[in-house]
């Protein structure tokens, strides 16, 4: 079995090779960002809280529309600067309702698997919403909220299943 220093490495090389390697379309540049047949980039840094300590967290991301306002996406995260090593996937989609100016509210859902250092792995389900503000050619601010639900959680380890938090995006679009 993979260490999770050996499988976070892994899957931030991949996800990264994914974001290097993406090739734009050349229509891409003068359409509503989120429209059929764009892509997103993302990277993630920030800080959170668990196991009494804090941790520096980074993170990438991947997502293409499908359709208008329909992003399949693919984000990882690596908690690292704490007791315990973490390492977070997260497939999902996300609707972006379609209005005619600057400020687009999306809603979503994803599904996500976290790898603790010497734990079992655990399972969650979760949905956000919120507005994302176009802020130029390509690129888009969002800021929202997020529910998360562990299904493979104990109470007895964790102190709670549950979790509620903001989130503030900056994407690059292709």
């Amino acid at each position: 079995m993979l260490s999770i220093m050996t499988r976070t490495i892994t899957i931030l090389v991949a996800l990264t090779i994914l974001l290097l390697h993406a090739v734009p379309p050349v229509h891409a540049a003068g359409r509503d960002p989120f429209a059929d047949g764009s892509m997103r980039a993302s990277v993630l840094l920030g800080n959170g809280y668990a196991f009494n300590d804090s941790y520096f967290i980074v993170g990438v991301g991947f997502g293409y529309f499908a359709t208008n306002g329909l992003e399949l996406g693919l984000d990882g995260e690596v908690w690292t600067g704490g007791s315990r090593g973490i390492t977070k996937i997260s497939p999902g989609l996300k609707y972006v309702v379609p209005t005619n100016s600057a400020v687009r509210p999306y809603i979503g859902v994803f599904y996500r698997r976290t790898m603790i250092d010497n734990y079992d792995d655990l399972d969650s389900t979760g949905g956000r919403a919120g507005g994302y503000f176009v802020s130029g050619r390509g690129s888009y601010f969002g800021a929202g909220m997020v529910y998360e639900k562990y299904t493979s959680c104990n109470e007895a380890v964790f102190v709670s299943c549950t979790d509620t938090y903001a989130e503030i995006t900056f994407s690059i679009l292709f």
